[in-house]
C-alpha cells in the first residue's frame, strides 16, 4: 500500500512544504522566548522539551526513511521514550538539533521524486502524503505548547493541509474503532480562517459536516473533544466520524 490509500495529491507539494516551514518557523518563535520548557503540556507527563524532542526525533526518521530505508526498521518506535530522551539534553542542543534537523528534512521531501516510495509505520509513503504529515504533527504538538503557555494559537490557511488529512482519513477513523465503513459518500463544509469555505464530497450528500476548520483540525487531532468545539453532523454515520475522527497513522 501506498500513502495508506490516502489521496493528497489536490495541493502542490511546493505549497505544503513552504507552509510546513511556516508552521515550525512560528512554534520556534514561540519557544525560542519561553525561558522554562519544563512547563507541562495537555500531554500527560509531556513538557514543552518533550514536545519539541518529539518532533525532532520523527523528523530523523523520516530522513532515516529516505535516505537508508533498510535502517528504518530498526528506528525506535516508542514516542515517550524519544521524547523523554530528548527532553533530557541541554535546551540549546534540543533546540539546535530541532531547528537543523527540520531545516534538513524541508531539504530532502523537496529534493525527492514525488514517485519515490520510502517506509513509514504500515505503509510505503511518498513526499505527497508526508510533508502534509509532518506539518499535520508540527502544528498539532505546537498546539500542546501554545495551550500550556496560554498564548493563542492564531489560525492560518495552513490549516487546509490538516483538514485534508482529517477528511481524507475518514475510513482510517472507522478502522481504527472497529466500525463499519459507511456506504454513503460525505460533504465536509468548513469555514477557513479568513471567513472562506472549504469544501469536500458532493454537494447533495446526505451525511454531513459543517463547522470552522480550526474546530475540526483541533478534533481530528484529538487536542479537543467534540463538545468543545462547535462542529455539527447531518446523518449517522457523519455524527459518528466526529465521535471517532481521527488523523493518526
Amino acid at each position: 500500500m501506498i500513502d495508506y490509500g490516502l489521496d493528497l495529491s489536490a495541493v502542490p507539494r511546493e505549497r505544503a512544504l513552504q507552509d510546513l516551514v511556516a508552521e515550525g518557523d512560528e512554534l520556534d518563535a514561540l519557544v525560542s522566548t519561553e525561558p522554562d520548557w519544563s512547563r507541562p503540556t495537555p500531554a500527560e507527563g509531556w513538557t514543552i522539551a518533550h514536545q519539541l524532542a518529539h518532533l525532532a526525533a520523527a523528523d530523523a526518521n523520516v530522513l532515516t526513511a529516505i535516505r537508508t530505508p533498510e535502517a528504518f526498521d530498526v528506528v525506535p518506535k516508542d514516542a515517550d521514550l524519544d521524547a523523554a530522551a530528548g527532553a533530557a539534553e541541554p535546551r540549546p542542543e534540543l533546540l539546535e538539533r530541532w531547528r537543523g534537523g527540520r531545516a534538513e528534512l524541508a531539504d530532502a521531501l523537496g529534493d525527492v521524486p514525488l514517485d519515490h516510495t520510502f517506509p513509514w509505520f504500515g505503509s510505503q509513503v511518498t513526499a505527497v502524503l508526508m510533508v502534509p504529515l509532518r506539518l499535520m504533527e508540527t502544528w498539532a504538538h505546537g498546539q500542546d505548547v501554545f495551550d500550556a503557555l496560554g498564548v493563542v494559537h492564531r489560525p492560518t490557511g495552513r490549516l487546509r493541509h490538516v483538514a485534508a488529512l482529517g477528511v481524507a482519513g475518514r475510513e482510517l477513523s472507522f478502522s481504527a474503532a472497529q466500525s463499519p465503513m459507511p456506504g454513503e459518500p460525505f460533504r465536509v463544509e468548513l469555514t477557513g480562517p479568513g471567513g472562506e469555505l472549504w469544501t469536500w464530497g458532493p454537494e447533495d450528500a446526505a451525511q454531513r459536516v459543517q463547522g470552522s476548520a480550526l474546530d475540526f483540525c483541533l478534533r481530528v487531532t484529538h487536542r479537543r473533544s467534540r463538545a468543545e468545539t462547535g462542529l455539527t453532523a447531518v446523518g449517522e454515520d457523519a455524527d459518528e466520524w466526529l465521535d471517532i475522527a481521527r488523523v493518526f497513522l
